[in-house]
């Protein structure tokens, strides 16, 4: 693969994953269990981390990435389920990773073939935790202690969890 086709591959895989990341941010500004909120912050937080090493990479190659427009979800009732938006999200990272995973032989490159992988196999780890909040488990970053004195999530996560 010559370098003009490595980078439009690079780049074409950050903006995919660029689009998640942005998906996700929606997501969590929506969702009210802190359980759940806490994973797609933990979600973003590695995905921040998968696009600062393309971006590593493309700059390598004498590029930069494509921007992508920040998604807007409409907003969920009081007494709305999460559950469609956490579907489409574990549906989305499935789909990335069947889309990729069969193009890694393409690049050519070892270094950059072996960071693609390992940004698909946490993608696969999302997905799992897309899974584990639509069967409903709790613990999925670990458990909190429940005795006297452990701080309690009350109601679930502040209103206002976006602060610029």
């Amino acid at each position: 693969m010559n370098q003009a086709d490595l980078v439009t591959l690079v780049r074409t895989f950050h903006r995919e994953k660029l689009t998640l990341r942005e998906r996700h941010v929606a997501v969590a500004r929506l969702i009210r269990d802190y359980a759940f909120n806490n994973t797609y912050q933990y979600i973003i937080a590695r995905e921040d981390v998968h696009l600062s090493w393309l971006d590593a990479a493309l700059a390598d190659l004498g590029a930069t990435a494509d921007e992508v427009s920040p998604i807007d979800l409409p907003p969920l009732g009081r007494k709305d389920s999460p559950n469609p938006l956490v579907e489409h999200d574990a549906h989305e990272a499935d789909a990335f990773v069947a889309r990729w995973r069969p193009r890694l032989p393409e690049v050519g490159n070892a270094r950059l073939s072996n960071l693609m992988n390992v940004i698909l196999g946490e993608t696969l780890e999302q997905k799992r935790f897309f899974d584990q909040m639509l069967a409903g488990e709790m613990d999925l970053l670990g458990r909190r202690s429940n005795g006297p004195g452990s701080p309690g999530t009350g109601d679930g996560v502040m209103a206002v969890r976006w602060i610029e």
